[in-house]
């Protein structure tokens, strides 16, 4: 029999539950007895590993993730993702318990935004409206007007008027690129993701003469130069469509690993070829994402351990700029 409070106290340790599993047990199985049982609902990124999107109720992007949370009338909500996602989930639905399978799943794009530093640096632009991609903690929700998603930054962007200036954070490869297509002059947050920071602009040129027909589709938080070889840049959802309708036998992908699973699923005839990183690894994986795995998954929901926990006056503040992000996204059809 598992002792619980010696696990919690494994957890309080390390980040998540400790418990050997039996090597012969079928979780798969397990887990959807588990959800029908608790009535809980698995929500997943697309950079998760492949067993967990095959688990998963629902995989998406962060904009998909986040309807998808306001919207679910399940009684847990289990998040294999990263620690903001599950904070944003849980911002959005304060009744329900919202289970992470590792609270050390973190970003380092969220981490490079320390909300201390924001608010100082957000006191210098006072008649600034402030726009924060997602990819960010409940601290910066909070000192936020709007959140976006790399789906729809741009349209966000675009609903404004054009005299308003802003303030883009924590990503300043995507403000970069959002200023660039709408013509803005946004003040940028200093911040970046490690795995979108690291693609090799040599390997890259590199591979393309190797497969001189394969269309490079690259993610937004790219850099400037990586993003100039690219034939197509969207969000993770975005390149898992156009994946679909372009008439290409081959792609290459610069974006996190994780999001091949699904377009080798829905395009069994074309080739995925990831995206070189500076180091030595063939591919670029989330370390923070890859965290997760299908064993802790299954413990977290049987356990419903662990869970996140929000200050309530932080949770209302930071759920202020998520609404408006949804109401813009529904008036534009996004």
């Amino acid at each position: 029999m598992v002792d619980i409070n010696s696990a919690i106290i494994n957890l309080n340790g390390q980040g998540f539950l400790d418990i050997s599993i039996d090597p012969g047990l079928d979780i798969f199985g397990e887990i959807e007895k588990l959800k029908k049982e608790k009535n809980a609902i698995i929500l997943a990124h697309y950079y998760q590993e492949p067993d967990i999107q095959d688990v998963a109720d629902f995989i998406g992007d962060s904009l998909g993730l986040a309807q998808e949370a306001q919207k679910t009338t399940a009684d847990i909500i289990v998040f294999a993702g990263v620690h903001f996602m599950a904070e944003t989930a849980k911002i959005l639905n304060p009744t329900k318990k919202v289970l992470l399978p590792d609270l050390n799943a973190g970003c380092s794009l969220s981490d490079s935004a320390p909300p201390v530093s924001f608010k100082k640096f957000k006191d210098k632009y006072p008649d600034y409206l402030v726009i924060s991609y997602i990819n960010c903690s409940a601290g910066i929700k909070a000192l936020s007007d709007i959140i976006c998603t790399s789906s729809n930054a741009q349209k966000i962007v675009e609903s404004l008027p054009k005299d308003q200036p802003i303030i883009f954070a924590p990503d300043k490869n995507l403000g970069t690129y959002i200023n660039k297509q709408t013509g803005r002059n946004m003040v940028l947050w200093n911040g970046a993701c490690m795995v979108h920071e690291i693609f090799s602009y040599k390997k890259l040129l590199q591979l393309k003469r190797k497969h001189p027909f394969a269309k490079i589709i690259a993610h937004p938080e790219c850099e400037t130069q990586i993003l100039s070889l690219a034939d197509y840049i969207g969000s993770t959802t975005g390149l898992l469509k156009f994946s679909r309708t372009n008439d290409a036998k081959e792609f290459i992908v610069v974006t996190e690993t994780g999001i091949l699973h699904q377009m080798q699923k829905a395009n069994p005839g074309k080739t995925f070829i990831p995206a070189p990183p500076e180091n030595n690894c063939a591919c670029n994986d989330c370390p923070h994402m890859k965290l997760n795995t299908l064993e802790k998954l299954y413990l977290c929901i049987k356990h419903e351990l662990p869970e996140i926990i929000m200050d309530e006056t932080i949770r209302m503040a930071a759920r202020k700029p998520i609404d408006r992000m949804l109401s813009i996204s529904a008036q534009l059809g996004l």
